[in-house]
């Protein structure tokens, strides 16, 4: 079991946001981007709470602070395992399975 610090998280989050935010413009129908939405919504309120600590704190271990992120963690999964399925684009769908993989390899 891998542990991540807060500062890793906040490094993580950022680059799955940015996954997301490319995956959003990119879909085609209103059910892909209010997937994609809701998604970028529940990792900004945990992001605004990370934002809260001490820079002292960026090294205690990371735990998920939101509800609504905690949620969102299963809708990563998804696109962990099949991110072709969400995204149109081959190098969007790539990046995003990473960071979402990447996400989940460290919570777990």
């Amino acid at each position: 079991m891998t542990t991540m610090c807060i500062s890793d998280a906040i490094v993580t989050l950022e680059e799955l946001l940015g996954c997301l935010d490319d995956a959003y413009w990119e879909a085609s129908s209103l059910e892909g981007k209010d997937h994609f939405y809701n998604l970028i919504n529940a990792i900004h309120q945990e992001m605004s709470e990370l934002n809260k600590l001490s820079v002292q704190d960026h090294n205690l271990t990371y735990e998920i602070i939101c509800s609504d992120f905690r949620l969102a963690t299963t809708e990563l999964d998804s696109l962990t395992a099949k991110p072709h399925n969400s995204v149109i684009r081959s190098k969007t769908a790539k990046r995003l399975g990473q960071a979402a993989d990447a996400l989940s390899k460290l919570l777990n």
